[in-house]
């Protein structure tokens, strides 16, 4: 089921990410005075009144970029309108109504049709309530006064939010059918590989990054199982957008991997592993999702001896926390190595969903702790009683211990090494929970 999607837009310094902030319940976007401050993309998913919705702040403009203003604005904004429900254009009560303001609201009301609210922020004195009265002439339907900071008027805010936005359906997924997402930079040939998969010519192919507009979801059949194959190719490119363009991909693999199970996480061999390979690959460990790293167009690359050793070596060594992902070489365009791909996947989705044995798991458990101790906490050493697997993927373990405090991350990675020894788990990250026992 994918969560409505509401992004924020406006000026620099009208509050943006302390309102990002507030409807996150936490703070994760960086707040400051200094306009420009959001630099890189950053999303939060929030609930409210038995709905979970993602939430998107966008950057400001760099302060230094003093000609084409007008320009930079349209861009950040073409590219954020393509993956919102529904728009909050936030302005500000304490600067009035700028021109930049006039320009935003002029490009929004002739290009938009999905829902948008004006949030007239910092209103937190009866006098910035009086003088919002400006903002009117924007020409937006619903309004709302709030100050971000302060906490006032957000409950109506999300309110309206959650009137305006439909229940998402529920997702019709046949018994047993494992969703994939292929993931990936736009431009890395994830549609290419989708339609070799395929057999056929299911999504548009071509050399400009952007094509695919949307996520495209084909049912397929591989053996005895059934699968629903999620096309992420990047978002469609609206003029000549540069930084944004790459940016929201990350916002649409984010998206996809809301409804995957598994991620076929596909890498350029021409351009290796890039800083974006890694914001997405990062997002598919972090969602719990199997993955499978693809490295395509490996037709371009000049054959020579231990070429693939050393390529994959690379690639470890960039994606460590996905070390336990399998790595294939394949070309899209020639069918090299393609067929190798549904059988992988396949492996690693009867690896997301094996159990073991509480007497096999806690076997495994002793003897790790055996060789090497868990970590004191306050001088006492905390103790490990014993584990059990839980029912939902991926393979999720409940370890009771005296001391939960006492388990370092470090230590987790050790117990996760050593179940990952012991039952392999491949291409499925491992989950730990620890709780206490007396």
């Amino acid at each position: 089921m994918s969560q409505p999607t509401i992004v924020i837009v406006g000026r620099p310094n009208v509050g943006k990410s302390t309102l990002f902030n507030r409807l996150a319940g936490y703070r994760k976007a960086i707040v400051d005075d200094e306009p420009g401050i959001t630099r890189d993309r950053n999303f939060a998913r929030f609930h409210w009144r038995g709905l979970d919705y993602l939430l998107i702040d966008t950057g400001g403009l760099e302060p230094e970029a003093r000609e084409g203003l007008g320009l930079q604005v349209r861009r950040q904004i073409q590219v954020a309108m393509q993956e919102a429900d529904l728009i909050l254009f936030l302005v500000s009560a304490r600067e009035g109504l700028t021109p930049l303001d006039l320009e935003i609201g002029r490009m929004l009301r002739r290009g938009v049709s999905k829902p948008i609210f004006l949030v007239i922020n910092k209103v937190d004195a009866e006098r910035w309530e009086r003088e919002s009265t400006e903002f009117l002439q924007l020409g937006f339907a619903r309004h709302f006064l709030v100050s971000a900071e302060q906490g006032r008027g957000i409950g109506e805010l999300l309110d309206a939010i959650g009137e305006a936005l439909p229940r998402p359906a529920g997702e019709e997924v046949e018994e047993g059918m494992i969703r994939v997402a292929i993931l990936g930079r736009p431009n890395v040939g994830k549609s290419s590989l989708l339609n070799r998969l395929l057999g056929e010519e299911r999504v548009i192919v071509s050399a400009e990054p952007g094509t695919t507009r949307d996520a495209v979801d084909t049912p397929f059949r591989y053996g005895p199982r059934s699968y629903l194959l999620i096309d992420t190719a990047g978002i469609r490119r609206a003029g000549k957008i540069e930084e944004p363009y790459e940016r929201y991909a990350v916002i649409r693999a984010l998206k996809s991997l809301e409804r995957a199970d598994l991620a076929l996480i596909v890498l350029d061999a021409t351009s290796g592993v890039t800083a974006q390979d890694c914001r997405i690959a990062s997002l598919a460990e972090e969602k719990g999702c199997s993955c499978l790293l693809l490295v395509n167009k490996w037709d371009l690359v000049p054959s020579s001896r231990g070429q693939e050793q050393d390529f994959g070596l690379a690639i470890r060594q960039q994606l460590r926390y996905l070390d336990y992902a399998p790595l294939l070489f394949v070309s899209a365009l020639t069918g090299a190595g393609v067929e190798k791909v549904f059988p992988e996947v396949e492996r690693v989705a009867q690896e997301r969903e094996k159990r073991v044995t509480t007497s096999s798991l806690n076997r495994v458990l002793q003897e790790a702790t055996a060789s090497h101790q868990p970590p004191s906490w306050r001088g006492q050493p905390a103790r490990i009683f014993y584990a059990t697997q839980l029912g939902q993927p991926p393979p999720t373990f409940l370890i009771f211990t005296d001391r939960p405090e006492a388990i370092h991350p470090s230590y987790r990675r050790y117990l996760v090494h050593k179940l990952r020894d012991a039952f392999e788990f491949r291409g499925s990250p491992i989950r730990l929970a620890f709780r206490r026992r007396e």
